[in-house]
């Protein structure tokens, strides 16, 4: 079964939009046949492990020993890790491809770390290759045009940016998240 990773903010609560659309698309990836890896705690972690369960889905929570409290109770599968490192690779080894919701400095940092990784090639050495890479727009749209600006410090010949640019697909909706990992995995 492979399983996607999904990022996303640990502040939405049940009702909001960001939580309903993380729900969708939960449900809709277990739905799909595959599992649900993410954070396991609150909030659009919780939305997304939710929506895979309603659907009969497997949900992994990778948890983190300096957050005390457990996994939502819609994680089935807890991997408990020691550190925020050691967190953040456990996710991202164990996705098969990754969906990066609305969120924060965390959310932030993973998208980050696994972009790099699949940039720089050293995804490949560590756990197989270039994966999906699905962001939400247009939530992280902005992070997206400032970074394609980098271009301009190359006396403004954008080509060599090109190619990261090239590893992050938009998303609008769970729908459309679901088509592009048909294509791709």
């Amino acid at each position: 079964m492979k399983t996607v990773t999904l990022f996303g903010s640990s502040l939405p609560v049940e009702g909001s939009k960001a939580y309903v659309q993380a729900q969708r698309l939960g449900r809709l990836l277990a739905e799909a046949g595959y599992a649900v890896c993410n954070g396991g705690y609150s909030g659009l972690m919780e939305a997304s492990a939710r929506g895979a369960r309603e659907a009969g889905g497997h949900t992994v929570g990778i948890t983190c020993v300096i957050w005390p409290r457990p996994a939502n109770p819609f994680i089935l599968e807890e991997v408990r890790t020691r550190s925020f490192p050691e967190r953040l690779m456990t996710l991202i080894e164990r996705g098969d491809a990754y969906i990066v919701l609305p969120g924060g400095t965390g959310t932030l940092a993973e998208l980050a770390l696994c972009w790099e990784m699949m940039n720089k090639g050293s995804l490949s050495r560590t756990v197989g290759g270039r994966k999906p890479l699905l962001v939400m727009a247009p939530y992280w749209q902005p992070v997206i045009d400032c970074l394609r600006q980098e271009g301009q410090l190359n006396n403004g010949d954008p080509g060599w940016v090109a190619a990261a640019m090239d590893i992050v697909t938009l998303i609008k909706t769970p729908e459309q998240a679901l088509e592009e990992l048909r294509m791709r995995l």
